[in-house]
């Protein structure tokens, strides 16, 4: 037992790489795609035979429609309704959601049976094509980091801006906006629990194999992505804190102060350095993966470039001239994290696959004017204050927020009832705890 990690070579080349993933607003890395697996060979007569095509039809749908999906996951606008009337992300999510009960099965009381299949997924951000574990809890972790996925590709689409009726410039409407944080949050709850209660029941062993698309370090970064990425408020005077489409809302509410926008603005910096620190030096070596880095590094110097304008903003309400100093240092400090936050844009959109900005609009379309001009003319004024030569090195200090914004709340569901003492036979009961293998 343990893990085979195979190469691109034996695989036959499984992995779905698209050329072109189209407007991207919110980056979703690929979606791991299950292989089939036998069930009714590892466990005989073990299970009763009704238990075994069950949890054998279920896993069939996930890989049939997996499949399906993969090559048009970052593919929206191409996503087209199934005869019952829903999209075929909403029916793979809900397959996944029918079959994590039935799964957990396996996993029962520290049931041996968790040993008895091994699980082959395809991979995405890991140099080898794909990862074959006999441990049932790399399947539940493989499911969980396939739901969360799913997620994210819904708040893309709801975040890509659409013409209006009335043929005015794209944009992406209050309602999809609210709609996108109940589906931000959904998704760092399937990767908080993911980290919290699935990684450490994986003995040392195995998660020293786990493909890099399931370390640690990229379930946290993805975490903080969810919670960093466009989140809104409930009310246009409710500022939760986090997210850039909070920031959106409170840079069009009147009642929203300098203050209130900075916080906002501050907080995302801290979401996005801590997904920087998580993924840092871990091999995200592929297309994917380098595309993975390059979305983080984009966004941390997009939200240090807001917060350092609004910090700078604030600190030119001084009436010393110290604080028009540091106000200064402010604004040229967010000029030239605009502009980094622009080449890491571009070289996001150019590496493999290929992708490409959505109309600007919101927060960025606003700070995008904004910030240039304001800090040319307080430069201008305050010319004799402070040089050019010393933009990042003088740079005052952003205040720490502390962040509140936090992940859903997921449990795993209970063991589906299918899993009673009628339907397991012979060697392995659920309270056979002598003698487990590790």
């Amino acid at each position: 037992m343990g893990c085979l990690v195979s190469t691109p070579k034996d695989s036959g080349g499984n992995r779905r790489r698209p050329g072109n993933v189209g407007e991207v607003a919110v980056f979703v890395p690929g979606l791991r795609i299950p292989k089939p697996v036998d069930f009714s060979q590892p466990f005989g007569d073990s299970l009763s035979k009704s238990l075994v095509e069950r949890l054998s039809a279920l896993r069939t749908r996930i890989v049939v429609m997996a499949g399906q999906e993969a090559p048009m996951g970052t593919k929206p606008r191409r996503r087209t309704a199934t005869r019952h009337g829903g999209s075929t992300l909403a029916d793979l999510q809900q397959a996944l959601e029918d079959y994590l009960p039935v799964l957990l099965g396996l996993v029962k009381d520290g049931s041996q049976l968790r040993h008895e299949v091994q699980f082959v997924w395809v991979n995405q951000e890991d140099e080898a094509e794909e990862t074959a574990m006999s441990n049932s809890w790399y399947e539940v972790l493989s499911v969980l980091h396939l739901m969360a996925m799913l997620s994210l590709s819904q708040a893309n689409v709801l975040l890509l801006p659409t013409t209006s009726a009335d043929g005015y410039q794209p944009r992406v409407s209050e309602e999809s906006r609210r709609a996108s944080i109940d589906v931000f949050l959904k998704a760092a709850g399937y990767l908080d629990c993911a980290v919290r209660n699935v990684l450490p029941q994986l003995p040392a062993e195995f998660r020293r194999d786990l493909p890099v698309d399931l370390a640690e370090g990229v379930l946290r970064a993805l975490c903080l992505q969810a919670l960093g990425q466009p989140l809104m408020i409930l009310r246009m005077i409710d500022f939760l804190p986090g997210g850039d489409i909070q920031l959106g809302m409170a840079i069009d509410s009147t009642k929203a102060t300098l203050a209130v926008k900075r916080r906002l603005a501050c907080e995302m910096v801290k979401y996005w350095h801590q997904a920087q620190d998580s993924i840092m030096n871990l091999p995200l070596a592929n297309g994917w993966g380098e595309k993975h880095k390059l979305f983080v590094k984009w966004r941390y110097a997009e939200a240090k470039a807001a917060a350092y304008y609004y910090h700078g903003l604030i600190l030119d309400e001084g009436n010393t001239e110290k604080s028009h100093g540091m106000a200064v240092a402010a604004l040229q400090a967010a000029e030239e994290f605009l502009k980094e936050s622009k080449k890491a844009c571009e070289a996001f959109n150019m590496a493999p696959p290929l992708s490409r900005n959505p109309p600007l609009w919101g927060t960025m379309k606003y700070l995008s004017e904004k910030i240039p001009k304001d800090t040319s003319s307080k430069v201008r004024i305050n010319r004799d204050l402070y040089s050019h030569e010393k933009i990042i090195e003088t740079a005052p200090a952003l205040p720490d927020f502390a962040l509140a914004l936090k992940p859903d709340e997921y449990q795993l569901p209970s063991v589906d009832p299918s899993w009673n003492d009628e339907n397991i036979k012979g060697q392995f009961g659920f309270n056979q705890l002598n003698n487990e293998r590790p």
